[in-house]
């Protein structure tokens, strides 16, 4: 394998990373009331005892998070994500509780964004408004479909008067960055359907959409046996008639499956394409972290089973090693920088609008040198544009073309 000394830094020595790599929080709360046939998230049933379990999870959250406060002190925090499982089930008084202890031990920035996903099947409008005030301003609810026959088809706890009973109750306590996941491409599901589905979306009057095809995930139910799906061409044509009426509802596309309206973006997710870092919290969660005086970008993940999480946390506070080095929790690597490109790449070329060029050696650590050439190639084959040409490649800006939107599979493949 190449070392960093074989990759060029800067011609002065200097560094390439920005100094000023914005940092998120991810939060897993990993249980569910059943798990969906086609999920391959880390989520397990809820049990009986999940109260005395949530209790034991959540404080074994927040002394993953006081441990690894080392790693990066000092950094503001712009986005908070809690994602599962379903949080939504979470009871107020921890999500209370957990919010007031990372008040406590980080800097959120002015307008942190806060995000919660919620499953319409758990909605309780005390909880929802324990949940406003305790500082989420961003809600993400888990519709799927407003057709109760593709509802059941995906396994759902909740009907159609659920889900909309869940968006009116968001709105009545105060929420007005509300995103809503809806699928296509459903078993036996016809272009009408998907449209009508999507017109109902429309009509909640939210800020924010996440429209994306369903896919056959390994280690699912759904994989082992697969319902009878729309076939490719007719999701194509699913998805260019829905792009079609989101456009003309006011909604930018603004990444591969997801549109808001104007400053309703999901600045959480957009630090994720942007490769940004982010700290992950809790069972099964990943995380990515820059240090940039060693140059060096690291990556980690959790146990996957709130069990286990809990006995690794407990065991390395025993032993006294969570604060003697914080990467004794989970398992962290490095990303060398022969792959450093790549994973920008499979992050970066989602975002829809492009991005500025000179964010892949302020993230990355690569100097132009390593990446113009095949930049420029892959532009000559038709599959990106780089402009204006006339300046400095760090100066440019990158977009896809129609070609590199399409088979967006086959352009990260070139990095591969």
């Amino acid at each position: 394998m190449d070392s960093v000394a074989d990759y060029p830094i800067a011609a002065s020595g200097a560094w390439v990373f920005s100094p000023h790599i914005p940092l998120s929080l991810y939060i897993h709360y990993p249980w569910c009331v059943q798990k969906c046939p086609y999920c391959d998230f880390n989520s397990h049933q809820a049990k009986t005892d999940l109260v005395a379990q949530e209790r034991l999870y959540l404080d074994a959250v927040i002394a993953q998070l006081t441990a690894s406060l080392p790693l990066i002190w000092g950094r503001p925090i712009q986005s908070i994500f809690f994602g599962g499982g379903t949080p939504s089930l979470m009871s107020a008084q921890g999500f209370t509780h957990l919010m007031a202890q990372i008040r406590q031990l980080l800097p959120l920035t002015a307008g942190c964004e806060i995000t919660l996903e919620a499953n319409p099947g758990t909605v309780d409008q005390a909880k929802f408004a324990a949940f406003f005030a305790a500082g989420v301003n961003r809600l993400s609810i888990g519709i799927q479909s407003f057709n109760p026959e593709h509802l059941v088809a995906l396994g759902r706890i909740h009907d159609e008067q659920q889900a909309w009973s869940a968006i009116e109750t968001a709105k009545s306590v105060g929420f007005e960055r509300i995103n809503l996941d809806l699928m296509y491409g459903l078993p036996h599901q016809t272009l009408a359907q998907a449209l009508d589905d999507l017109d109902q979306a429309l009509a909640a009057d939210t800020g924010h959409i996440s429209h994306y095809q369903l896919t056959l995930e390994p280690n699912t139910p759904f994989y082992r046996q697969p319902p009878p799906l729309p076939d490719e061409d007719y999701c194509w044509d699913m998805q260019e008639a829905c792009q079609a009426k989101l456009a003309g509802a006011g909604y930018q596309h603004y990444e591969v499956s997801a549109y808001a309206k104007p400053q309703q973006a999901c600045q959480h997710n957009l630090n994720y394409w942007q490769y940004g870092d982010y700290l992950g919290l809790g069972a099964g969660a990943h995380g990515k972290l820059t240090f940039v005086n060693e140059q060096t970008i690291w990556r980690s993940q959790m146990p996957s089973s709130p069990g286990s999480f809990i006995r690794d946390v407990e065991q390395a506070q025993q032993a006294g090693l969570a604060m003697q080095d914080p990467k004794q929790l989970g398992r962290w690597w490095q990303v060398e920088p022969e792959e450093r490109l790549f994973e920008f790449m499979l992050n970066g070329l989602r975002l829809q609008q492009g991005f500025d060029l000179s964010l892949i050696s302020e993230r990355t650590g690569l100097v132009a040198d390593h990446w113009e050439a095949q930049l420029n190639q892959l532009a000559q084959e038709g599959w990106l544009t780089l402009s204006p040409a006339d300046v400095a490649i760090t100066a440019r800006r990158l977009n896809l073309t129609e070609q590199g939107n399409r088979y967006l599979n086959s352009l990260l493949a070139q990095w591969v």
